[in-house]
């Protein structure tokens, strides 16, 4: 049995930058480092730093005041930040970059006095934030989630409607939703580039073309992980065996029975040492040395925030003063 490996795969920037930023706060500030919900959505990284001194909470008032609190990659609604201030709390803004573009997006549209259709899941962290982010602004915006939902979209049609959508769908029913809203809305208006990150792009070509070579596919990631789970529809609807794993442990020796090749992938929060985990358990099962596959290189740095980058300074003149 051959395994090959998808490219890219595994962590973005904006994960990268997230878990360093809780990382490094917790080297300066000590532990305990509050996280308002799970920085990225992996269950690996959340134990890792959660051994480290990181405490996950799903809202504020979980937080002693005065704490040190990071917002975790998916985004906040304008209300957090304003709870963060009156409760003094040290607040780190992990937001990936490409979620506050999105953000801004829904501003300008807000202001021109667009109403927004938001294209997205309900109840995702990153769907709640950018809603927030429009209403708070006094927008109208309006959640979108299927082709069905942009069908029956109650907002006239002469109505300057815009849309924006969340950052890790899947390219192909995105697509379809947003055919939709054009037909319905003559006049209606999109950012100027695609929501959907780079990376989660990238990743869903590659495992498209992955499916292509391999009847089997696993995709390392958590179950609430958007971008993994679209991997695996992605990969299924290219004719795939997928399924979605958080480790080696979940292998299921039946899915692979009679491959000739299974394919390993990782959703944007999963680490690379969960796919070296996974290709040492199908090694165990007799499975040849993996093999990568080619793919789109990725060379995206995201900045810390500059409160951290200004505390690091403190820090290190500090340390230099008494050395």
């Amino acid at each position: 049995m051959e395994v090959l490996l998808a490219n890219p795969r595994g962590f973005c920037a904006g994960v990268d930058r997230a878990i360093e930023i809780v990382e490094r706060a917790l080297e300066l500030f000590g532990a305990p480092v509050y996280v308002r919900h799970q920085v990225v959505h992996n269950r690996a990284v959340v134990e890792a730093l959660g051994a480290r001194g990181a405490v996950f909470v799903e809202e504020l008032d979980e937080v002693p005041a005065g704490a040190v609190a990071v917002f975790s990659a998916h985004g906040v609604a304008p209300e957090v930040e304003e709870e963060a201030a009156r409760r003094g709390l040290r607040a780190l803004d992990a937001t990936c970059p490409l979620v506050t573009k999105v953000h801004l997006e829904v501003l300008r549209f807000v202001r021109a006095g667009r109403p927004v259709a938001l294209v997205g899941h309900a109840r995702h962290p990153e769907v709640e934030g950018t809603l927030g982010r429009g209403r708070a602004a006094g927008g109208a915006m309006h959640l979108v989630e299927t082709e069905a939902d942009a069908e029956r979209l109650d907002v006239p049609a002469d109505a300057p409607l815009a849309y924006a959508t969340q950052t890790t769908l899947s390219l192909d029913d995105t697509r379809r939703i947003v055919a939709v809203l054009e037909r319905r809305y003559p006049k209606l208006e999109g950012p100027a580039r695609s929501d959907i990150c780079y990376a989660t792009q990238n990743r869903q070509n590659a495992v498209r073309r992955l499916a292509r070579d391999c009847g089997r596919v696993l995709v390392v990631g958590s179950p609430n992980s958007s971008n993994s789970n679209r991997l695996v529809e992605i990969a299924r609807a290219a004719g795939a065996a997928a399924h979605l794993i958080d480790g080696p442990e979940e292998i299921r020796d039946e899915w692979l029975a009679g491959a000739d090749a299974v394919g390993v992938t990782a959703g944007a929060s999963a680490p690379e040492s969960l796919v070296r985990a996974v290709v040492a358990a199908l090694r165990e099962r007799g499975a040849r040395a993996a093999r990568e596959l080619p793919g789109e290189a990725e060379r995206v740095v995201f900045r810390l925030p500059r409160e951290l980058q200004r505390a690091a300074a403190q820090a290190s003149m500090t340390a230099a003063k008494t050395a």
